[in-house]
């Protein structure tokens, strides 16, 4: 018997590591493809846009990242509105700097007191849309930092329409993480680069377009706001990004994906900020999407090869697929990181690789084991996609 349950463990892991190594070949398909789509010259398109900003405390180099906001080479017209739930708020002062020094910008700071829902966010955009001035609404984090023809890049995919498409009512765009010196940073930023963004490319592929949204950029035009209901419904709700998304695309438009790359920063954070942070990431998509999280199975190849290889006793064979499931992995990394992303910390840190994804596969095992998160220092319960306080009386009810 014990021989016989050896023989099945061999098997599995030796079938997940062939599926594995299919994942790792079609996901550097997709990021080929795009590729060349980006090359794909754009039909200039320059509509006023009023960029939202919920802030909340001063984070090291937000103030460069505003600032690249305001050294666009955009031919329309752009202002930038900042939300802070007091003037109080350290946020407030970067501000108010911002606007000595771009006196020629529109640049508004405006108090967002109330508090709509557990996301503070967009609580704080909720408030901020009826200020603003025009048609179109971009959104992103106050860490993001962009590109001089950030606007005229993003803005030109509202003017993509082929024969029988929907119209473009949200855009996106993909993001590179700057780590900032410790594991957990370098560890993150490395599996934004070699892994999630990898998989955001493979499903835009398979499914001919993106039915969500990365927080990195969203920027909707108001008519498919207002015909959602605006960003009010989503105060609840964890994965404003992925909603946002969801609603634009029932609401009869559909996602476009810009040729911009743009910046992110990573905390440095410690090793329990950085599991605190994963496994909120790990337990929201799970919740956004049962089926596609249990799908992820097949995304952790290189793992498997490695289980393999211990379930077989070291054999030739697992020893082979491990060497090739090893140099897919690392092929994937490079073409997403370095050539898609133009991310110049991946090469540095590809001896990282092995250990960031047996501790991507235990986030996601763990992932599975319940619905609770850290956010901002404070727990919650996610369920179907809303935030709840941990201890919540309607947590008690439902059980």
């Amino acid at each position: 018997m014990p021989h016989i349950l050896a023989l099945g463990i061999e098997g599995f892991t030796t079938v997940l590591t062939l599926a594995g190594m299919g994942y790792f070949v079609a996901a550097l398909v997709a990021a080929r493809v795009f590729v060349r789509i980006r090359r794909t010259p754009q039909t200039p398109f320059a509509p006023g846009v009023s960029l939202l900003k919920s802030l909340k405390g001063l984070d090291p180099g937000m103030l460069d990242a505003f600032r690249s906001h305001c050294r666009q080479d955009y031919a329309g017209e752009f202002e930038l509105l900042f939300g802070v739930s007091s003037r109080d708020d350290p946020a407030a002062a970067a501000v108010r700097q911002l606007q000595t020094e771009f006196p020629e910008r529109a640049i508004r700071l405006m108090e967002c007191p109330e508090r709509l829902g557990t996301n503070g966010k967009v609580s704080t955009l909720a408030q901020l849309a009826p200020q603003a001035r025009y048609g179109y609404l971009l959104v992103n984090d106050s860490d993001i930092t962009v590109g001089p023809r950030y606007l005229e890049r993003v803005m030109a995919c509202f003017a993509e329409r082929q024969p029988g498409q929907k119209p473009v009512g949200l855009v996106t765009a993909l993001y590179r993480g700057r780590a900032h010196g410790t594991l957990g940073s370098r560890l993150e930023a490395l599996g934004i680069a070699t892994d999630f963004l990898a998989g955001v490319l493979l499903s835009r592929m398979i499914e001919g377009g993106l039915g969500y949204g990365l927080g990195s950029t969203l920027v909707v035009s108001r008519e498919a706001l207002d015909r959602m209901g605006g960003f009010l419904p989503m105060v609840n709700h964890l994965a404003d990004d992925n909603e946002l998304g969801v609603r634009v695309c029932g609401a009869g438009y559909r996602v476009a994906l810009a040729p911009e790359v743009v910046e992110t920063s990573v905390p440095a954070y410690r090793w329990r900020g950085f599991a605190d942070h994963q496994l909120r990431w790990a337990r929201t998509v799970r919740d956004a999407s049962p089926k596609g999280y249990a799908g992820l199975v097949f995304t952790h190849g290189f793992c498997w090869a490695l289980l393999n290889v211990l379930a077989s006793g070291a054999s030739p064979l697992s020893v082979w697929l491990l060497g090739l499931s090893f140099f897919l992995r690392l092929a994937l990394a490079m073409t997403v990181g370095a050539k898609v992303l133009g991310d110049h910390q991946v090469l540095p840190s590809l001896w990282l690789l092995p250990l960031r994804d047996v501790v991507h596969m235990g986030v996601w095992v763990a992932g599975f084991a319940g619905h609770e998160i850290v956010w901002r220092g404070e727990r919650f319960v996610l369920k179907d996609g809303k935030l709840l306080r941990a201890g919540h009386p309607e947590m008690t009810e439902r059980g």
